[in-house]
């Protein structure tokens, strides 16, 4: 078993964590934020107050973080991870962040005697807590078979190639959840624009060809309008920006991800960037001159 420290606790970071402990990996958990380390101690992970703390004595770090930026921060700032990780160490990145960011860290890390692997993950928080994460992930393959037991304690991991690999597989596979979205959304809005029920609508839809995941988790939460967060629009967003500027960069051509960008980025303009990505319904409820539950003309 491994000695580990985790940095990021929060929705995804701490029940992954638990499910580290709960696979005898000895886990030192951090976060800057108060809230999130008592709700990981609830869990049962083992908590410290500073990241430096959480990475002494290790010899893997596991990270899940919101952004590049926080990544970066913690893995090569001032006191970060690069400079408490004795060489040897491996380091692997959950977080969703850019490819060529990976790669740089990739690459930095190894100055240092460090591995490194990008691993994002996918499921959500109910695949958080249950431990079937998909886990895509960018190393070298000796880096990837030392982290298999941590990786697997998570979820499922797949190597798909070098260092980026992980991060442009999450990229595609944001694409797919965002237009699934919509399409799950629209299909709502037109049900209630002819009349239907759409949790009926729903329950038929979920029995034929357009059965799906998405579908069945985040479909009931907008036909009865709950737009609590479990991925928030505001990280959404971040990732279609990603996957944008890495095709971009490419010369790949993404017209229907810039469509579902542009309504997303509609709904942030509202105010609405920490509602739930499903709540990206509300848009289309909003040409139609509804939303949460008021017609127009009406009250």
């Amino acid at each position: 078993m491994a000695r580990i420290g985790f940095v990021g606790l929060g929705t995804m970071g701490a029940p992954m964590a638990a499910n580290l402990v709960k696979a005898g990996h000895a886990v030192r958990g951090f976060d800057k934020a108060e809230s999130a380390r008592a709700a990981a101690a609830a869990r049962g992970v083992p908590v410290v107050a500073d990241l430096a703390r959480a990475i002494e004595g290790a010899e893997a770090v596991v990270s899940m973080l919101p952004d590049t930026p926080d990544v970066e921060a913690a893995l090569l700032g001032p006191g970060g991870v690069a400079e408490r990780l004795a060489p040897g160490g491996i380091v692997i990145d959950t977080s969703s962040i850019a490819p060529a960011a990976a790669v740089r860290l990739a690459e930095r890390l190894a100055e240092r005697g460090l591995a490194f692997l990008d691993a994002p993950v996918t499921g959500g928080p109910g695949g958080a807590e249950a431990g079937t994460l998909g886990i895509m992930v960018g190393g070298a393959p000796e880096a990837f078979e030392r982290a298999r037991p941590i990786l697997e304690a998570m979820g499922r991991p797949r190597r798909m190639g070098p260092p980026g690999a992980g991060q442009a597989t999450k990229l595609c596979n944001q694409i797919v959840v965002a237009q699934h979205l919509v399409a799950v959304a629209e299909a709502i809005t037109l049900a209630r624009g002819l009349g239907l029920d759409p949790e009926a609508v729903l329950e038929v839809l979920t029995r034929g060809a357009a059965r799906s995941w998405l579908m069945e988790t985040f479909g009931i939460r907008m036909a009865r309008e709950e737009v609590a967060p479990a991925f928030r629009m505001a990280l959404m967003l971040k990732d279609l920006r990603l996957a944008q500027e890495a095709a971009f960069a490419r010369g790949v051509p993404l017209p229907a991800t810039a469509l579902v960008s542009a309504l997303m980025l509609a709904q942030a303009a509202a105010g609405e960037a920490e509602l739930g990505h499903h709540a990206v319904i509300r848009v289309f409820e909003r040409l139609r001159g509804r939303v949460a539950g008021e017609e127009r003309g009406e009250g």
